[in-house]
C-alpha cells in the first residue's frame, strides 16, 4: 500500500471525476471543495490494489502541543481526515527533536502510508525523511521546511511575508526609538524567514538612525521563559527606554508583556505576535498586545492532509493546488505556499470580528475580560 503501482482505468475515472482537469489550482477555503475519499479498493493487473480511503493511515508528528495553536491544528486535521475517510495517527514530541525522530520511526514501523511532519529541528528532521523513504513512505513538511533531504512536499504560509507584516506594523506605530528584537527558535527555518522579512522593512530605518536595535535575541524552542528574561534584562539595561518589542509569536509576546507590565509599560510599548492564540487576542482587545498575525490555519491544515492523501492515492497535488518550489539546501521541494492577504494579516483590535467570522475563536472568549 505504500507504493502505488499501476492503477486500473476504473480508478483513473474515479480520480478524474473527483479532481477533474478543470479543477481550480488554488488552495480552497475549508468550506469549499475537497478531494473526495476513494470508497473502495480497486484491483489492478492482479499484482497490487489501489488503497481504499478507509485503509489509508497517515502519521502526523507535531513538534509540540504545548501551544494552544497546535492543539487547534490537530483538531482541524483530524476533522479533515474524517471527511476524507482516512485515519490519522498523531504524535507530539514536546519540543524534543530526538523524541520526534524516535516517534516517527515508530509511525513508520506501524505502517503508515504517509507522514506529515511539523519539525522541531529543520536540520535533524532530514533523518525522518530518509527513514520514511526507505520504507516507501512520502513525507509532507507542514508549516516548517525540512532541510537537506529529498522531501516530497512542503505546505506553509510564506513566513518571510509574516515577518514583513510584523516589521511594517512596528515601524508604522513606532517610527523612532529603541527596539527589542526577540526572535523564535534558531533551529526553526520559519523563524529565520520571519527575521529576514522583519529586517527587510526595518533595515532602512536602522540605517537612517531612526530606530536602534538594543536587544537582539533568539528563543530556543520559542521559549516564553527566555523571552521574559531577555525583555527584563533589556528593560534594565536601557532604563525602560523602549518603543517596540518585536516578538515573533504570541507565546513570546505574552512573556514580553509580563515583563513590561512589571514596569508599568504594558499597553505603552508596541508588541507584535503571531498565531492569533486566544490569550493573545484577549490581550489585543484589552490593549496590552498591539497585534497578532492571523493566518487562516484551517486552510493550511486541511491542505497538508489533502496533499498527503493525494500522494498516497497517486494523484498529483498540482491538479488541485498552485505548486511552486522551495529550495531546502538539497532539492527544489514542490511547495504549496499561502502568501496573499486573504490568507494572513495583522489582526488588531478592530479586526477581531474577521477571526470570529472565520470560526477560529469565539466572540465570547475573545471579549471575556472586556466589553466589545
Amino acid at each position: 500500500m505504500r507504493k502505488i503501482g499501476s492503477i486500473l482505468l476504473v480508478t483513473m475515472l474515479i480520480v478524474a471525476t473527483l479532481i477533474g482537469c478543470t479543477a481550480p489550482k488554488t488552495a480552497t477555503s475549508p468550506s469549499e471543495e475537497a478531494v473526495a475519499p476513494a470508497q473502495t479498493a480497486t484491483e489492478t493487473t492482479g499484482e497490487e490494489t489501489a488503497p481504499a480511503a478507509s485503509d489509508i493511515k497517515i502519521g502526523v508528528s507535531f513538534a509540540t502541543m504545548q501551544e494552544e495553536k497546535w492543539q487547534r491544528d490537530r483538531a482541524i486535521m483530524e476533522a479533515k481526515a474524517a471527511e476524507l475517510g482516512i485515519e490519522l495517527v498523531v504524535q507530539s514530541a514536546n519540543g524534543d527533536e530526538e523524541l520526534q525522530n524516535s516517534q516517527c520511526e515508530n509511525l513508520i514501523t506501524q505502517g503508515v502510508d504517509a507522514l506529515i511532519v511539523i519539525a522541531q529541528d529543520s536540520s535533524t528532521a532530514g533523518a525522518i525523511v530518509e527513514s520514511a523513504h526507505e520504507a516507501g513512505i512520502p513525507v509532507v513538511a507542514h508549516d516548517r521546511l525540512i532541510a537537506d533531504c529529498d522531501l516530497d512536499y512542503y505546505a506553509s504560509f510564506d513566513c518571510y511575508v509574516v515577518g514583513q507584516i510584523q516589521g511594517q506594523f512596528a515601524l508604522d506605530h513606532a517610527p523612532t526609538g529603541n527596539y527589542f528584537l526577540i526572535s523564535g527558535s534558531p533551529t526553526d527555518n520559519n523563524a529565520h524567514l520571519m527575521r529576514e522579512g522583519q529586517m527587510s522593512v526595518l533595515q532602512p530605518a536602522i540605517d537612517k538612525g531612526d530606530i536602534k536595535i538594543v536587544v537582539d535575541q533568539w528563543c530556543n524552542g520559542w521559549s516564553p521563559e527566555e523571552a521574559l528574561q531577555y525583555t527584563e534584562d533589556g528593560l534594565s539595561a536601557n532604563n525602560n527606554d523602549v518603543v517596540c518589542v518585536l516578538t515573533s509569536n504570541d507565546g513570546t509576546a505574552g512573556a514580553a508583556i509580563q515583563a513590561l507590565a512589571e514596569q508599568g509599560l504594558a499597553g505603552k510599548v508596541i508588541v507584535t505576535g503571531l498565531d492569533a492564540e486566544l490569550a493573545a487576542c484577549q490581550r489585543v482587545v484589552e490593549g496590552t498586545q498591539s497585534m497578532t498575525v492571523y493566518r487562516r490555519f484551517a486552510l493550511l491544515d486541511e491542505t497538508a492532509v489533502e496533499i498527503a492523501y493525494m500522494l498516497v492515492m497517486g494523484i498529483d497535488p498540482a491538479t488541485k493546488f498552485d505548486v511552486s518550489t522551495t529550495n531546502n539546501g538539497k532539492i527544489d521541494v514542490p511547495s504549496v505556499l499561502l502568501t496573499d492577504s486573504q490568507y494572513m494579516y495583522a489582526a488588531t483590535a478592530d479586526r477581531m470580528q474577521e477571526i470570529i467570522d472565520d470560526g477560529w475563536l469565539a466572540e465570547a472568549d475573545i471579549y471575556k475580560n472586556v466589553t466589545k
